[in-house]
């Protein structure tokens, strides 16, 4: 299948390539720079200039293409400001791609975060916010299911919120961004609330697996960790980066915040038994020690 993949040289999107390059697949991958563009070359993909933002771009990507998976998402979240036209951008690039596909029957994989239900882990079964501080990209991803009605085998991967890979990446790398400018590996509020996690190199195959299987209208979560506690996670970063460990205030985290408190684990039970996914390399307070100090 030759796939067109966006956000292709990322911490994610790298792994995604060389699993569908390992797996028998050809990858023409978005590359928004010379150097991305390198980088993609080297990595055996085909690469296509252009930014998320480039329409024109994204549907000729998509025209060339068996399958589109859809990974890439703005870095900057500063402010609100910033969060919110991170995710405009997505959902106009979104419903590009949505409208080169539709009624092919290609297969369309998008991703998400998993979502939060009080009292337990949330499944695939329950709901992404459709309001608050990310509200707009879930019901962008809801707008991407539905186009299984229009003849896209459409599907979304949840992604937990930290993906890992050698200590770096997700919410856990944003901790210890934080920890390396202020001096502190701080947590928010007590620390208790859990956050599910997956190596980097596994969400690769589930989106792999995604892509070449999942029905049209499906919903798939790529958790290994159900949920480590917040404050274990800076644990661990404190003792690799040789800083005290302590609660700081919740505005430390900026737009992020509200998501930062939330207790949020998660289970892929479902995901596990339908499409036969089972992760394999390490979880995420373990590979946290690849920090280097």
């Amino acid at each position: 299948m030759r796939v067109f993949v966006t956000g292709a040289t990322g911490l994610i999107g790298s792994t995604v390539v060389a699993e569908l390059l390992g797996n028998g697949h050809t990858v023409l991958a978005l590359a928004r720079s010379d150097a991305s563009a390198r980088a993609a070359e080297a990595a055996g993909a085909e690469p296509l200039r252009g930014a998320l933002a480039d329409l024109d771009v994204l549907r000729a990507g998509a025209t060339q293409a068996d399958g589109v998976v859809h990974l890439a998402f703005g870095n900057d979240f500063s402010s609100p400001e910033a969060l919110a036209r991170n995710i405009a951008e997505e959902s106009a690039a979104l419903a590009a791609l949505g409208e080169e596909l539709v009624g092919s029957n290609r297969p369309f994989v998008t991703v998400s975060g998993t979502p939060q239900a009080p009292g337990r882990a949330s499944t695939e079964a329950d709901p992404v916010p459709t309001d608050g501080p990310v509200g707009g990209r879930g019901r962008t991803v809801t707008a991407v299911l539905d186009l299984a009605a229009r003849g896209v085998r459409s599907t979304a991967v949840r992604l937990p919120r930290t993906v890992h890979n050698q200590g770096e990446g997700g919410f856990a790398g944003l901790l210890t961004d934080l920890a390396r400018r202020t001096g502190v590996s701080g947590y928010p509020g007590d620390g208790t609330q859990r956050w599910p996690a997956v190596h980097a190199l596994d969400a690769a195959v589930l989106l792999r697996l995604a892509l070449e299987q999942a029905e049209a209208g499906s919903v798939w979560h790529a958790v290994a960790d159900e949920g480590d506690q917040v404050r274990d996670i800076a644990a661990v970063i404190g003792r690799r980066l040789g800083l005290p460990v302590e609660s700081v205030p919740s505005q430390t985290y900026g737009p992020l915040a509200s998501i930062f408190a939330t207790d949020q684990p998660s289970s892929s039970d479902r995901t596990r038994q339908t499409l036969g996914w089972e992760p394999k390399h390490p979880g995420l307070l373990e590979d946290l020690e690849n920090i280097r100090p």
